[in-house]
């Protein structure tokens, strides 16, 4: 449907002169950019030849904000039962603001109207501001009804309905509700337990509560209306809530919701005290490894045949790789759970750099998840991982200058797999008893609860460890 000229529309319904209609065209050039500014639609009705109703001649909705019409209102009339605001400024001259107002499509609006004149100050039109209020209706409502519900809340938790309620009788904290002169008007059982602790037998009833809980004053003095705040009250510790009413007569007041926390708070503090032990014998056990370590380094500068000096280098390094869970165990915030993948890349670093792998470059990569596992598990870890990487470069790069060693951490199910590989010459089944691989078999069958799997590759050899964990995060 075609829409009509402010010129045809004034012309077919109104009795508005030319000189008027010019008037009122010079004002419709403007009301886009008031629906803009104001984030309104904005309108021009003119009265109708009949003198009863008004008709829209022009509009305009926000580009800034949701209008509030779905369809164009040009050419729809305007009743006075409808918007009773418009008629009257027609009819009067006279401005309205914030008048309320239904719309053509039947929304509630906020409608503020403004009286259009011509030179010989004849009302000629109106301009017409109108913004969707339903929200707001919506929101006070909302409100009225959270005030009856507050209302009837006040009644259940002090016992005023006809049906007393058991709610605040049952209900573990301690319940004081007090009055704005802060005596107390009701408290519950565990509110009269507390009071009869502290004073020796007294009822708060009508008395002022900071009388008993001196440490509330503050709070209840406060003038937040909704606070929650710790306390500590002779030897016991409580988290205290406030919750100030309305001001109506029968709702005014203020709830005082006390929870004691103060086996919470032993418990924490026991499990602090575990914590520092308990990482206190890490410390001790990691210094006693790393003096086990001297001594052997110590004994390894002593004449000894090269021979021996193999098993005191392996030795060495498994004290090592133990000692690493307890540096990490250390460095993190945990003391029951270790980074696996920072452990296994710790001593992968440690045994790669050592003096007896001076003449080979070989290179480890690590792939896969962060996993953290039992502390108990990573000491069985770091052995498996030290036997496997020792093995590697004692038997995989023989006759070469260069290695490359992958190692791989994923998570297939409830299961952590660890895999162990090598680009060298490959595995060799004489190799399948040696003393290092029996310890490897050993602590992932006994102590890990697992499978172990190596074998030749067409690219070297791959070891596999494979062992259920319960506790565990992982992150790409």
């Amino acid at each position: 449907m075609k829409t009509m000229s402010i010129e045809s529309l004034c012309e077919q319904y109104t009795d508005l002169s030319r000189n008027d209609v010019l008037a009122i065209k010079n004002v419709a050039a403007n009301i886009q950019l008031m629906a803009d500014l104001n984030r309104a639609n904005v309108f021009i009705d003119c009265l109708t030849s009949e003198g009863t109703h008004a008709i829209v001649v022009a509009e305009a909705a926000p580009q800034t904000a949701k209008s509030i019409y779905k369809k164009p209102v040009i050419g729809k009339f305007a009743y006075d039962a409808f918007e009773p605001g418009v008629v009257f400024a027609l009819k009067t001259g006279k401005q309205i603001f914030s008048n309320r107002a239904l719309t053509q499509e039947g929304k509630t609006a906020e409608q503020s109207v403004v009286p259009i004149m011509n030179e010989k100050n004849d009302v000629i039109g109106t301009l017409i501001m109108e913004k969707d209020i339903s929200d707001r209706i919506k929101h006070q409502r909302k409100m009225e009804a959270l005030s009856e519900a507050t209302e009837k809340l006040s009644e259940i938790l002090l016992g005023m309905a006809e049906k007393r309620p058991i709610i605040s009788e049952v209900i573990e904290e301690s319940l004081f509700f007090i009055n704005h002169e802060g005596n107390v008007i009701y408290l519950n059982p565990a509110a009269t337990n507390l009071i009869q602790d502290i004073c020796a037998g007294e009822s708060a009833e009508g008395k002022p509560l900071v009388h008993y809980l001196p440490s509330l004053k503050e709070l209840i003095d406060s003038g937040e209306e909704l606070l929650v705040k710790e306390v500590k009250i002779t030897n016991r510790f409580f988290q205290v809530k406030k919750i100030e009413l309305g001001h109506e007569e029968k709702t005014a007041g203020t709830f005082i919701i006390m929870r004691d926390l103060t086996e919470l708070r032993e418990k924490e503090r026991e499990l602090v005290v575990k914590s520092v032990a308990i990482r206190e014998i890490h410390h001790r056990v990691k210094n006693n490894l790393q003096t086990v370590a001297s001594l052997l380094r110590l004994q390894m500068r002593m004449e000894i045949s090269d021979e021996s000096k193999v098993h005191f280098v392996k030795s060495l390094n498994r004290i090592l790789s133990i000692a690493s869970v307890y540096e990490i165990i250390l460095s993190s915030s945990s003391v029951d759970e270790v980074n696996l993948y920072c452990l296994i890349e710790k001593i992968g670093n440690m045994l790669v750099s050592g003096e007896d792998n001076e003449d080979k470059e070989i290179v480890i990569v690590y792939k896969g998840l962060m996993l953290l596992v039992d502390s108990s598990k990573a000491v069985s870890m770091s052995l498996v991982i030290n036997e496997l990487i020792q093995n590697c470069m004692k038997h995989a790069f023989i006759g070469r200058e260069k290695g490359k060693i992958e190692i791989i951490f994923k998570e297939i199910g409830n299961e952590i797999l660890v895999l162990v590989n090598d680009d060298g010459i490959g595995y060799s089944e004489t190799a399948k008893h040696s003393f290092g691989l029996d310890i490897v078999n050993m602590m992932v069958e006994h102590d890990l609860g697992g499978q172990f799997t190596i074998e030749r590759t067409a690219n070297g050899t791959s070891a596999s460890v494979k062992f259920p964990i319960e506790r565990q995060e992982f992150q790409a």
